[in-house]
């Protein structure tokens, strides 16, 4: 779900630490969280750390090795989206894909694989095929999918199709009364499209990273899809997005056949498929089922609809929605396994590594986060087959329900790590649970006190060019060592900025160490994200192979020093800037059509 645009900054490399032995001060062990202890970690008075990092060079040999040489990252890749597809949570294929990779992190090794429920996720679906022809005055074919959790039509329906604006208020509904029934809907505005597009491949050079090196003094951290925590705004936001279940139910009341929509977002046969698309931002709960079918369709189809009826020339579509409901109450799962710690005092202490496993429907899913997870998995088979044993226990973690607000890592830290108590109002209800505000307190669990970080990538399939020290000021003299031996792979950068929009950001909330890497952005943001064009093919194998020998790294390093690795003070409910992502991603409606 995560959207990058990173945030980098270029700091200095420390010379020649590679050969000075660790100087550790010691200091009070950090314990689980006790009665007289509530936080477990000792915030007041936290661990020395080195000011040298005690790196194992022939480590990063061996692990570079692997990763580059022995692969086995395109393999995962044309597992999970070719043979399972896209993962919507909830649906068959995410159950499929939650026992896939279950057993291909046991089968490389790894112990006590197995799923996780983190409770009741709504209703289970599944797109078979969706087809929207012009049949008058003309023949067609559109590219088009259904809306998730879209109900079928009752086979393929060819009606008039009239284009109705997106009604501002119920009051508009009054001239549309007795005017819908057996129609198609095109609802919204034609979006324009710029005939002279920018170039979609990006890639970042010496310059963007110097120009985003400087701390934002203003605050404004839109770029890291950073956004405000005012409360009043996200109940308004949604309010205006939860009214879409009224245009959709007066639709059916006045027995429309099916919703056409644009595409909020991409022209050139790319479309967009997620919650901006959906006819309200909980479709997938019982409660709020989608009474009409919908679709959105291509940009360059729906202006050809739209000019048509502007231009008064009767329209007609044959529209095929084949969607089916699973069932209502499905349970959401994590994927979770382990590489046991094998030191006495530290074994009982974790660090964590993940991505969401869950996807939009467009595509198969491939860069938004399929990429993030097959990199983890790849993290996970080259420190099984180098028969590392580490100190601390080294525990993946594959989640579903992000796209629907971090729900399998919210469940994940509210069941190990802790909670942030969040407002009760009426209107705050009506907001997702990510986004409501915080109110206290913040509980925390003896785990919370046992896990040194979690490291987590949602943001394509670029390769690895630094890490965001989410404003963590002392993992960064941490990190710029342990990334000087990798300057060869392109791994320069850090970041003292915050970066928002993925699981991350669960475990930042509780005081937990959670870092996303920084990605070339490559078309991520431009074609793959939430569109038909997430697929293989959208893949740099080389670049997910350099990612996966980083992370692989960074996950070693953390599981092998003395120290758990440094935090930031707890946040305060009463005061702390909830990190956001953009409206565009995550909020249906958010986008005017």
């Amino acid at each position: 779900m995560s959207r990058n645009i990173a945030t980098i900054a270029l700091l200095p490399l420390l010379l020649s630490f590679s050969c000075l032995p660790a100087q550790v001060t010691k200091s009070k062990k950090v314990q689980a969280p006790t009665a007289s202890q509530p936080h477990g970690y000792d915030y007041e008075h936290p661990e020395a750390q080195p000011a040298v990092e005690a790196l194992d060079l022939d480590m990063y040999a061996r692990i570079r090795k692997e990763g580059l040489d022995h692969s086995h990252i395109m393999e995962y890749a044309s597992g999970l989206f070719d043979g399972i597809g896209p993962r919507l949570t909830g649906s068959p294929n995410m159950a499929k894909a939650n026992a896939w990779t279950r057993d291909q992190l046991a089968a490389m090794g790894c112990t006590n694989a197995h799923l996780e429920s983190w409770g009741d996720f709504g209703l289970g679906w599944r797109q078979i095929s969706t087809s929207v022809d012009m049949a008058t005055p003309d023949t067609a074919v559109f590219i088009a999918q259904a809306t998730p959790w879209s109900p079928a039509t009752h086979g393929a329906v060819t009606a008039d199709v009239i284009a109705m604006p997106f009604p501002k208020d119920e009051k508009a509904f009054d001239e549309w009364k007795g005017k819908l029934a057996g129609k198609v809907v095109l609802l919204g505005k034609a979006p324009t499209i710029h005939p002279d597009p920018e170039p979609m491949l990006q890639h970042y050079d010496e310059k963007k990273l110097e120009q985003i090196y400087d701390y934002p003094l203003d605050g404004d951290m839109q770029e890291q899809h950073v956004y405000t925590d005012d409360p009043q705004f996200w109940a308004q936001v949604f309010k205006q997005v939860n009214a879409k279940e009224k245009i959709s139910r007066f639709l059916a009341d006045e027995h429309a056949v099916a919703i056409l929509l644009s595409s909020y977002g991409g022209d050139g046969g790319i479309i967009k498929d997620d919650n901006n698309e959906a006819m309200g931002q909980r479709v997938f709960m019982p409660d709020h089922k989608q009474p009409i079918p919908s679709v959105v369709l291509a940009n360059e189809a729906f202006g050809r609809l739209s000019r048509l009826l502007e231009n008064h020339v009767p329209v007609q579509v044959a529209v095929n929605v084949n969607t089916q409901f699973t069932g209502d109450h499905q349970q959401g799962y994590d994927t979770i396994a382990e590489i046991p710690g094998t030191d006495p005092s530290l074994k009982d202490e974790v660090v964590m590594v993940g991505g969401h496993l869950d996807s939009w429907i467009a595509g198969t899913g491939a860069t938004d986060n399929g990429a993030g997870t097959i990199i983890a998995m790849e993290v996970m088979r080259i420190l099984t087959a180098l028969h590392v044993q580490p100190r601390r226990t080294i525990r993946i973690g594959l989640w579903s329900g992000e796209e629907q607000g971090y729900m399998g890592s919210l469940g994940y830290v509210a069941n190990h790590f802790g909670t942030v108590g969040l407002s009760t109002s009426p209107e705050q209800l009506e907001v997702p649970e990510f986004l409501r505000q915080q109110v206290g307190p913040l509980k925390l669990k003896p785990e919370q006190g046992l896990i040194s970080g979690y490291f987590n990538l949602d943001n394509g399939g670029g390769k690895l060019l630094g890490i965001f020290a989410q404003e963590n000021a002392a993992i960064v003299p941490i990190f710029q060592q342990w990334m000087a031996p990798l300057k060869d792979l392109g791994v320069t950068t850090i970041s003292m900025r915050r970066t928002s929009g993925t699981d991350h950001d669960v475990f930042d909330e509780v005081g937990v160490p959670g870092f996303q890497f920084i990605q070339d952005p490559r078309d991520y943001e431009t074609r793959s994200v939430h569109t038909n064009q997430d697929v293989y093919e959208r893949l740099s194998p080389s670049d997910l192979k350099q990612a996966a020998v980083v992370e692989a790294i960074f996950v070693y390093n953390t599981a092998m020093r003395d120290q758990m690795l440094p935090r930031k003070p707890l946040p305060h409910p009463e005061n702390f800037d909830r990190e956001r992502q953009p409206l565009k991603d995550v909020m249906p409606g958010a986008v005017t059509k």
